[in-house]
């Protein structure tokens, strides 16, 4: 008779890599998951404010995409096919342009680069250099690009950075907007531009998120973002906006930065653009700049149909606006929230981040915010930390989540944070 294997914590203790992190925050073995919920093995449930690090915007096994992927697998649809023609790919790209890109004014060549964040904004900044002949690409304090060297180089966590093993050049990192209190930023960037004494080369390419998710919920105001964009057009500078977190309504839009009116040259798009938490991303290039040589990026797992069925399905939240007037509104509801817990308590010396259902409390006290999610799951709770030094309580709840889980969700938050105060 089969043995059967019943994983506990030990296992991944004593078997898995010390790389793992989200296992040590969340220190339970889960096996169930539906709408914005988990179970772990044990049967207790946890409500997810987490949503597989902003993967799940569509909540966890939506049924429609998941119907869709059984019937798909059950016809022996194409799984794996690099990035030959398939009937799954094809009607991804059609609604895509139909739905997403022709209703927004948006022209884009799509590009497949490979099935993570990460690879999406190695074949950015790839093109861009390309298409421009200059190696420098500017980035901004806080960012959070990914964890291959390219993307890697384009991020201001001290910790990730040393985990490359190599100087990482090629990149010159501003101020992001209200970086420094008062301090306009715009100007700062512009001298350095303009200056032949800065030491700082015109660069092929600038790259930005307009809501920084990693390193902390600051978010960049609209007017900010459109001087970048004419400063990208003066200088003939291509500018990439990394919507990998941010995007797919993240923020209310299906893009982030639709209501700062802006048209990037490059757009990077990951995470939620699976539907169902399969690996998908894309790359979206503006035709004038798509200049590949076919096969000069490539991947094997650019292919995924899977995430193609998925992703077609998912898109029918985007038929019309009301999901992000949905958004909008659930949005409003965790504001007043947030900001209710920062009058009530104090001592968290806390500061509202964020925009749509990305965001967070940022705490001044230190080590606070790491304190209250460790409490938080204790009590049923997936919340994660962000920013340079986890100083920020991240709410990051699937889009679909109704009034009723948002408000467990923020008592679950509140009690947590009762319970530390009670330690002051």
């Amino acid at each position: 008779m089969e043995k059967t294997i019943q994983s506990t914590m030990e296992t991944f203790n004593q078997l898995e890599s010390q790389v793992r992190s989200y296992s040590r925050s969340f220190p339970t073995v889960f096996e169930k998951s539906k709408g914005y919920c988990l179970w772990d093995s044990k049967g207790r449930k946890y409500i997810d404010f987490f949503s597989g690090a902003g993967a799940l915007n569509y909540g966890h096994n939506n049924e429609k995409m998941k119907n869709s992927l059984i019937e798909y697998i059950k016809k022996d649809g194409i799984i794996h096919s690099l990035d030959m023609g398939t009937v799954a790919r094809g009607e991804f790209l059609e609604k895509f342009n139909e739905v997403i890109l022709k209703p927004r004014d948006l022209n884009y060549k799509t590009m497949f680069p490979g099935p993570t964040g990460t690879n999406s904004v190695e074949s950015a900044i790839k093109i861009a250099r390309k298409v421009s002949g200059r190696n420098n690409i500017i980035s901004f304090s806080n960012a959070f690009h990914g964890m291959t060297i390219g993307s890697l180089s384009l991020s201001g966590n001290a910790m990730k950075r040393k985990g490359a093993g190599i100087p990482l050049n090629n990149v010159t990192i501003m101020p992001f907007d209200n970086y420094v209190k008062g301090q306009n930023s715009i100007d700062y960037l512009k001298r350095f531009l303009s200056d032949n004494g800065s030491g700082v080369d015109l660069p092929a390419a600038i790259i930005l998120e307009t809501v920084q998710g990693e390193g902390g919920l600051n978010v960049a105001s609209f007017s900010w973002l459109k001087e970048i964009e004419k400063i990208c057009k003066d200088k003939e500078i291509l500018l990439i906006i990394d919507d990998i977190q941010a995007g797919c309504g993240r923020t209310g839009t299906f893009f982030s930065f639709e209501p700062a009116g802006i048209k990037p040259d490059i757009v990077c798009l990951s995470k939620s653009i699976g539907g169902i938490g399969l690996p998908m991303a894309l790359t979206l290039i503006k035709p004038e700049y798509d200049k590949w040589v076919p096969g000069e990026h490539n991947g094997t797992f650019r292919g995924n149909n899977l995430a193609f069925v998925a992703a077609t399905e998912a898109l029918n939240f985007w038929g019309d606006n009301t999901f992000s007037l949905e958004i909008e509104e659930k949005a409003e509801i965790i504001k007043q929230q947030l900001d209710r817990l920062i009058k009530a308590y104090p001592l968290i010396d806390g500061e509202l981040r964020g925009r749509g259902l990305m965001q967070g409390i940022a705490c001044k006290t230190p080590d606070i915010a790491k304190e209250i999610t460790k409490i938080a799951f204790e009590k049923g709770l997936i919340i994660e930390t962000s920013g340079s030094n986890d100083e920020v309580i991240k709410l990051l709840p699937p889009l679909t989540i109704d009034k009723d889980g948002i408000q467990k969700g923020i008592s679950i938050l509140e009690e947590s944070i009762k319970e530390l105060m009670k330690s002051f």
